[in-house]
């Protein structure tokens, strides 16, 4: 039997002094909050600090975890020939250190929104139901089982 194959990636709520949020653009899901997948040999921590940095500009001390997703649908990704793997993302809650904003290959904008603003701003169905996850944090983590390919579909949703 092969090995399975899942796609690992992480995600950051990151709140400034003003408690707003920090979302990026991308070309294919718009306002989103920074995160990206974990590479090999990377621990969690060290590829949220990362992917936030390069998507943002800003630097980051991770708090605590928010939530565990699974996306178990697979699908083809933007280029329509490679077929995208079961995901499995965590999302935690961010502080910012310092650092300037900026943009970077994968991102056209980022900015500081304040929190509801920052919903409205979120178009992907999966981002927003994550996003709003955050928003409702009461200590205890959630786990999200979802699709989002022919459309989103939430599978599973409850605390852990």
């Amino acid at each position: 039997m092969p090995m399975p194959t899942h796609i690992v990636a992480v995600g950051g709520f990151v709140e400034n002094e003003h408690e707003q949020i920090l979302l990026v653009k991308t070309q294919h899901d718009g306002w989103v909050f920074p995160g990206g997948q974990v590479e090999a040999g990377e621990n969690l921590m060290d590829a949220l600090i990362r992917e936030i940095k390069e998507e943002s500009g800003i630097d980051t001390a991770v708090l605590s975890l928010i939530g565990i997703y699974s996306n178990t649908g697979t699908y083809t990704w933007h280029d329509g020939v490679t077929e995208v793997p079961t995901k499995v993302m965590l999302d935690f809650s961010c502080k910012a250190l310092g650092g300037q904003l900026c943009v970077s290959e994968e991102t056209s904008e980022s900015g500081w929104f304040d929190k509801a603003a920052a919903l409205e701003a979120i178009t992907a169905p999966a981002i927003r139901a994550r996003y709003q996850v955050y928003l409702d944090f009461g200590g205890s983590v959630s786990y999200m089982d979802y699709v989002t390919k022919p459309d989103f579909e939430i599978k599973l949703n409850r605390s852990v």
